[in-house]
């Protein structure tokens, strides 16, 4: 894969597969006392604290699977398959599963502050957001790739930032069809991502 389309490939995956757009109305609703100025710095450090959790792994990947004892193509299929299914249940037109229990909603609601938890982990920096993140470590075979994929991280969690600074003042922009149309259409964008993965993983085994 050469390193431009690496550069497409790394911050879509990222971004879709965080889908800041789902968090918005949790973020809003956890944080119905709080003034603008407030929650505005609760993303700043949600994002950076985030962010820095996904470049850890952007860097250490490989040495993870050396720990583990882990192949790369085999986890390139696992994350691949696990992906697949996340993008499936953002296709499918049932309701969307909460990434938090309503145990966790109260707590969080009752909280001063929710920037690191749960708006840093495990909103913005979850199981398939690391999992992502790891696979496409695996295919950065230069340094321009890891540049890549490290810039990727920061360009991502810099959009997410202005999108939830943006809800910060109210939310009353977003329309609740117009999410479930993005989040059905990403699902979909990332599907066939999920599946390259899988091919990817399944290739260097044949190879």
């Amino acid at each position: 894969m050469s390193v431009l389309e690496f550069a497409v490939l790394a911050p879509f995956s990222l971004f879709v597969i965080i889908n800041p757009l789902s968090t918005v109305p949790l973020f809003l609703a956890m944080t119905p006392n709080d003034p603008p100025e407030t929650r505005v710095r609760m993303v700043r450090i949600a994002c950076v604290v985030a962010a820095l959790i996904i470049l850890v792994f952007a860097l250490t990947g490989q040495f993870i699977f050396t720990i583990m004892g882990v192949g790369l193509p085999a986890f390139q299929i696992a994350g691949g398959i696990i992906l697949f299914f996340i993008a499936f249940e953002m296709v499918r037109a049932t309701r969307q599963r909460p990434r938090l229990t309503e145990e966790e909603e109260e707590l969080a609601t009752e909280k001063e502050d929710i920037a690191i938890t749960p708006l840093a982990v495990p909103l913005l920096c979850g199981p398939g957001a690391i999992s992502t993140v790891i696979i496409l470590q695996t295919q950065a075979h230069t340094i321009g790739h890891t540049g890549v994929l490290l810039a990727a991280v920061v360009l991502v969690y810099f959009a997410i930032y202005w999108i939830l600074k943006a809800s910060a003042h109210g939310g009353e922009w977003l329309n609740p069809i117009l999410l479930r149309v993005m989040r059905r259409l990403m699902g979909l964008l990332f599907s066939a991502v999920a599946v390259q993965f899988v091919v990817n993983g399944v290739l260097s085994l044949l190879g």
